[in-house]
């Protein structure tokens, strides 16, 4: 198995066997990992029956609710100690807004040599189906994160992803994040020890069940990271002078 996909989830019952489901019919031999934050909704429940039918399910349980960040950096960790280590890494959203069958084109993005291959919503070609304050937030968040570490990346946000395995095991050592800011650490990382970056479209859709997961405690934490990030960068560019 080649290829680990990392599925951070609380309270997803509703979506997690249908979205299951639809990346084992995709037949490439993944190893599916669940990182569950104790969701009381039963989604761990949900997980644990369809490891009956699927021998490639794992399920990573943890005490409370602590973060997309550290979700992905614990799915990180899991796969860096596996005997045989897959080449590639998937992350991606467990409440349907990424298409499952956009995974192989991921995959074979990140094959032809790049460690960081991001499913983009503003790449040319991509598409976001969401109402327009959402759009116009996303896109304003994405300016002020491109502008801060300096990248030319049109969806610095994006969360449906392929690292390579070299990527993970370089980095992970440095990733500090605990929300949503793990998507721009993340490229902070590539760009500061020079790993390759490839956007592809792709195109988002609004969740269609359950509720959105972000709090108000973790806008802020984005806000704060992008914050210190810009400050960090003003510096470095005095020092420059």
């Amino acid at each position: 198995m080649s290829v680990a996909v990392i599925l951070p989830t609380y309270c997803e019952a509703e979506n997690i066997e249908s979205l299951i489901q639809k990346i084992e019919e995709l037949k490439l031999n993944l190893l599916i990992a669940v990182v569950d934050d104790s969701s009381p909704d039963g989604t761990a429940d949900i997980v644990k029956k369809l490891q009956q039918k699927y021998n490639n399910i794992h399920l990573i349980p943890r005490p409370a609710k602590l973060g997309l960040g550290t979700a992905i950096t614990t799915g990180f960790q899991w796969v860096t100690l596996l005997k045989k280590k897959p080449t590639h890494i998937v992350t991606m959203d467990a409440d349907y807004s990424h298409n499952p069958q956009d995974i192989p084109r991921l995959i074979q993005a990140a094959k032809r040599g790049h460690d960081l291959v991001i499913g983009s919503r503003y790449y040319q070609g991509g598409k976001m189906e969401s109402h327009l304050t959402r759009r116009l937030i996303s896109r304003f968040a994405n300016f002020i994160a491109a502008t801060t570490i300096g990248m030319r990346v049109r969806d610095c946000t994006s969360g449906f992803r392929c690292y390579s395995k070299d990527y993970v095991k370089t980095v992970l050592p440095n990733l500090h994040s605990e929300t949503y800011e793990i998507q721009i650490e993340t490229l902070k990382q590539a760009r500061l020890r020079g790993f390759s970056i490839k956007e592809i479209p792709i195109t988002f859709v609004n969740r269609k069940r359950g509720k959105s997961k972000l709090t108000a405690a973790e806008a802020q934490a984005f806000l704060n990271y992008i914050s210190r990030a810009a400050l960090n960068r003003l510096v470095l560019m005095i020092r420059q002078l």
